[in-house]
């Protein structure tokens, strides 16, 4: 991969050689635009026979440009970089082929923020991506509770049905020896129950 770099002030522009064949570069987009640094993304359309790009950059009012090439590759994506905040620039993209290039795309107007708002901006992004991470642990220790009282309601409901069922058991036993014990307790000739009889003296 081949990668060139020139800056150019001049007031007549830059020339190149132009491929009348080749389109120019489509759906030409800005991203991760900050104080200093920005990402300018393009596609290709179908059956260019594409080799490289060229991106034409320039501050807005301003004739000085800065030419980016790059060759033998297949991206679709560039950094640009040492920009300045709260500046306005311009880009236009370019598709390199073995003869030549494109026309310029469509130019695509940006502008840069303040340091202190992309700063602003990283932090808000940090406390936010903080603030699900405790919502997430948060609500995984709230599950393992829930988890550990339903298996401890289990477990009591468990005990007291075998203790039911034991209590159940021995009911039968329990009634059949109280009555036995009653029917003993209330037989006269029991040796230790019933009342005592004294025998009445006959009369002389």
């Amino acid at each position: 991969m081949e990668r060139f770099f020139l800056l150019v002030l001049s007031c007549l522009g830059v020339s190149r050689v132009s491929a009348d064949s080749l389109s120019p570069p489509v759906n030409v987009t800005i991203k991760a635009v900050k104080a200093n640094s920005a990402v300018v993304t393009w596609d290709i359309p179908e059956g260019d026979p594409v080799i490289g790009f060229a991106i034409t950059q320039q501050k807005k009012d301003v004739r000085m440009l800065r030419f980016i090439q790059e060759v033998n590759t297949t991206t679709r994506s560039c950094a640009l970089w040492d920009l300045e905040e709260e500046t306005d620039y311009i880009v236009h993209v370019q598709s390199i082929s073995m003869s030549g290039t494109s026309p310029l795309s469509e130019p695509l107007r940006f502008r840069t923020p303040k340091e202190a708002e992309t700063q602003a901006s990283k932090s808000k992004d940090e406390v936010t991506m903080e603030e699900v991470g405790q919502t997430t642990q948060l609500r995984a220790g709230e599950l393992i509770i829930i988890v550990v009282v339903l298996i401890m309601w289990a477990g009591v409901i468990a005990l007291f049905c075998r203790q039911y069922d034991i209590i159940k058991d021995n009911e039968p036993n329990n009634n059949k020896d109280k009555a036995k014990n009653s029917s003993e307790c209330s037989t006269p000739e029991h040796p230790t129950g019933g009342l005592l009889r004294i025998p009445q003296q006959q009369q002389q």
